[in-house]
Formats: C-alpha cells, sequence, structure tokens
C-alpha cells in the first residue's frame, strides 16, 4: 500500500503551480463526470461517483493531483456548506413551520441524538476509543444527506404527509447536527488542551448564535438588492456574491457557514416568496460540488483503514467504521419511530421515516473536513477517513432505503394514486370516489393524441434547466434590440 506513482508532472516536467491548478481541476472534473456515466447504469447517486473519482485519481491509485494542489483547495468545504446550507433554507417556509414545525421538531431531535448517543457509547465504552475522537464522531452521525433524499422524491415524484415530513425533518437534522458538532468540536478541543471550562464550550454556542442572527440580516439584505427589474444573470451575480462573502467571514471567525447560510436562505424565502433563485442556484452548483467531493477522495487515506493507531486503541479503522456504519443506522431508525410515537404520527410516517433518514454525505463530509482541520494530526485524519468511507456506504444503500420507505409509505406509484379522492358535488351524498386512476390515463392518452406528429417532443426540462434556459433567453431578448439599432 506504501507504493506511490510519479505523477504526471514529474514525468511530464511541469512545475508551473498556476498550470498544475489548472490541469488538476480540468482532471477532477472530467474523472468525476466519467465516473458518474459509471454509476448511472448501476442507479447510484452522483456523490458517490464523486467519491470514488477522486480516490482514482488520488495519491493511492493514478496519482494525478499533486498533495500541494489538494491541500490547496481546503476551501472548497466552506464553499460548499454555504451552498447546501442556503439552498436547504428554502424548505424553512414559516407558513409550513406553524401547521406541524413542535412535531418536526420532536421527531428531528430524536432521530438526530438517539444516533449521536448510540454512537457515542458503542465508540467510547465499548471500542475504548480516544474520547476527542468519539465525542466528534458521534456528533457527525446526527447529520443527514438533504442531497440524496431530494433526488430520490424528485425522480419518484412522492408528495404526501411522509414527503411533507420528512423534507422538514433532513433541513432541521443539519441544524441539530451543526449545534451537536459545535458542542462536540468545543469539548475536544477543551480535552485535549487540558484546560477544559464552561467557557470554552459555550464560546463556540454564542458564536454560532450571532453568525445565525448575521445570516439572517444577509437574506435580508439580499432580498433588498433583488428588486423584480433586476435582470436574472444579475441576481445570480449577487447572491453567489454574499454567499462568498458570508462564507468569508465564517472562516475569519473559525465558524461553519453551515447554520448562518441556512438561515440567510430561510429569511430570503420567507419575505421575497422567490424560489426561481433557489433553483438558479441549484444549476450552477453542480462544479462546485463536484470538486469538493472529487477533492475529498483524493484526500481519502486508504492505508489509514487497515492499520491501528493510537487513538483507536489498536483497533483499525476499517473496523470503527463498520461498526459507525451500523450504529448510525440503528440509531437514525429508533429515534425516527420512537419521535414519531410521541407526536402521534401515522403509522405509514412512524414505521418507515427511518428508512429514508440513512443517507449521509454533503453535510458531514464538509463537517468532518472542518474537524480534520481543527484537531489535525492523526486525529483529524482518523476523522475524515471514517466519514468518506462510511459515506460510500449509505450513499450506496441510502438511496435504494429512502425510494423503500417511500413506497411503502404509499408516497408513489399506483398506492399513492389510488389514495387520490373526488368528493360528489352533492353534498348531501357525501360519497367519494376513491380511485381516479382510469380517469387519469384517460386524460393522459387525450393530451397525447393532440401533440404534433411531425416534431419530436422536447425532453422534459427539469426545474433547474428551466430556471437557466430563462435567464438566457432573457440575456437574448435584451441583446435584440442592439442588434436591431446597429441595422
Amino acid at each position: 500500500m506504501s507504493f506511490k506513482l510519479k505523477s504526471i508532472y514529474e514525468l511530464l516536467n511541469i512545475d508551473s503551480p498556476v498550470a498544475m491548478v489548472i490541469i488538476s481541476v480540468a482532471f477532477m472534473l472530467f474523472a468525476g463526470f466519467l465516473m458518474t456515466r459509471i454509476t448511472k447504469l448501476l442507479k447510484l447517486p452522483n456523490v458517490t461517483a464523486y467519491i470514488v473519482a477522486g480516490i482514482l485519481i488520488g495519491p493511492f491509485c493514478l496519482n494525478l493531483i499533486p498533495d500541494k494542489v489538494s491541500s490547496g483547495m481546503d476551501f472548497l468545504a466552506d464553499i460548499a456548506l454555504a451552498f447546501i446550507a442556503f439552498s436547504t433554507g428554502e424548505f424553512f417556509k414559516f407558513s409550513t413551520l406553524k401547521k406541524n414545525g413542535a412535531k418536526v421538531l420532536v421527531i428531528t431531535i430524536f432521530e438526530a441524538l438517539l444516533a449521536t448517543i448510540l454512537v457515542f457509547i458503542v465508540t467510547y465504552f465499548v471500542l475504548r476509543l480516544d474520547l476527542t475522537f468519539s465525542i466528534v464522531l458521534a456528533a457527525l452521525a446526527a447529520a443527514t444527506a438533504p442531497a440524496s433524499t431530494m433526488m430520490t422524491i424528485r425522480q419518484t415524484g412522492a408528495k404526501g404527509d411522509f414527503v411533507d415530513t420528512l423534507l422538514q425533518v433532513v433541513a432541521l437534522d443539519d441544524v441539530v447536527g451543526l449545534v451537536a458538532y459545535s458542542v462536540a468540536i468545543s469539548i475536544a478541543l477543551a480535552v485535549s488542551s487540558g484546560h477544559f471550562n464552561a467557557w470554552n464550550v459555550a464560546k463556540p454556542l454564542l458564536l454560532n448564535i450571532g453568525v445565525f442572527a448575521l445570516g439572517g440580516l444577509f437574506g435580508f439584505f439580499m432580498k433588498l438588492l433583488m428588486p423584480k427589474k433586476r435582470t436574472t444573470d444579475n441576481r445570480l451575480i449577487i447572491s453567489i456574491a454574499l454567499i462568498f462573502s458570508f462564507c468569508g467571514i465564517c472562516t475569519l471567525l473559525d465558524v461553519s457557514p453551515l447554520l448562518g447560510c441556512m438561515s440567510m436562505g430561510t429569511i430570503y424565502i420567507n419575505i421575497s416568496k422567490d424560489d426561481k433563485l433557489f433553483k438558479q442556484l441549484n444549476y450552477f452548483t453542480p462544479p462546485i460540488l463536484l470538486l469538493f467531493f472529487v477533492r475529498s477522495g483524493v484526500c481519502f487515506d486508504l492505508n489509514a483503514l487497515f492499520k491501528p493507531m493510537k487513538m483507536s486503541a489498536g483497533t483499525s479503522l476499517i473496523v470503527i467504521g463498520v461498526v459507525y456504519f451500523i450504529i448510525r443506522i440503528i440509531g437514525k431508525y429508533l429515534g425516527a419511530f420512537a419521535g414519531c410515537a410521541i407526536v402521534k404520527k401515522d403509522k405509514k410516517v412512524r414505521n418507515y421515516l427511518g428508512l429514508a433518514l440513512i443517507p449521509q454525505a454533503g453535510v458531514a463530509i464538509g463537517l468532518a473536513a472542518l474537524g480534520a482541520r481543527t484537531l489535525g494530526g492523526e486525529t483529524g485524519n482518523a476523522l475524515q477517513t471514517i466519514i468518506l468511507a462510511s459515506s460510500i456506504l449509505y450513499e450506496l444503500i441510502g438511496p435504494m432505503c429512502a425510494k423503500l420507505s417511500l413506497f411503502l409509505s404509499h408516497s408513489y406509484g399506483q398506492d399513492a394514486v389510488s389514495n387520490l379522492t373526488i368528493t360528489d358535488s352533492n353534498p348531501e351524498a357525501g360519497i367519494q370516489k376513491l380511485s381516479v386512476h382510469d380517469e387519469l390515463l384517460s386524460e393522459i392518452q387525450k393530451i397525447q393524441k393532440e401533440l404534433p406528429k411531425t416534431k419530436k417532443r422536447r425532453e422534459q426540462l427539469s426545474e433547474e434547466e428551466a430556471a437557466f434556459l430563462e435567464a438566457a433567453e432573457e440575456q437574448l431578448s435584451a441583446m435584440q434590440p442592439r442588434n436591431r439599432m446597429k441595422r
């Protein structure tokens, strides 16, 4: 495992730092894209493809990315977290939270914290791991991957109470995970330094509260900078500039941008009611997220998986990773079940919600990167290695489990259609037609017959593509008067 190929830059005598960075970024983009062609056939999420691609082009395989290039890309974790968190804020609409916000909060606290508690008990008391490592790893168990879950919901077209509850829990889950991480990293630093006191724990929590409030102000400021007459491309520029600015402030304060950017997105969506901006950003961010996940794969230390470390009491990281993988799933399922039972959710939600909370990728990987940077040394490296290894496994089975939970809860498929009802127009009759499946099919067939046969139907655009296309058409229409004046 210690064998290492010479990098392509050494073979070609390329010593220009600028050339190395540009070529490395190109390698990362191409590798991530090509790997998705394979995972698409296997019906696996893109995150898995990106991490595997990073491993393949990293130092343990093809060695296409120099260490000094990958080490200089630490900022990608902060930026990726910022965009993920801002897009998550779209799901915190006050009107929706008023209806069942208390119930969702109870469910989220139970499923997030039970997973954290179980992981800590097993890693510290059973495996006898280092206290610092056990606390931070347990805190990371709370986070769930919103991207994988939302992707599965979009692919299936699932709707209903189960989906609404799931989306709100996944969004709020990351808030609970961040608070748990903030407390854990504070305790870990205090323990490792030998100066444990209340201020060392309270300080990062107060910083996160301040960042949360500042993020809300940025969201309000974003709304002021985006009147209706603002062009679509300028709206995109302004939003990216504000997110980058806020991310930079958080980096200066040495605080994760996750909570603040989530607050920014929440305030903006509630005061502007503008969801088009989120769709445009979702279309813009894939290359950034790709680079972040591929870079995470490049930094993945394969050697560390198979050798015992001091902080692990002689236990190899691969064993710790497998235990973490299993215990977190148990904690998530039991926590979601208990939370739903307490708030008296329908049994379909109670029995299957835990299955949809298994995926773990973006937020956990981003926080692990921040944790590795903060803790440093063997502990930081081990933390990032375990989260990356387990994330690959979670992303392999997570979407399948999420899809299964949507099916079993009758959120999509024929069972979901058969649950639709149409009330009779006569109020005294009180009769309901329980199935509209045949009526829907006949309507669809009528529409298909009316479509022009001479032209091929355009493929259905996603919401992000539609937003991007709208921006392009707007810019084109703005240029047409200039062309006429030239003539």
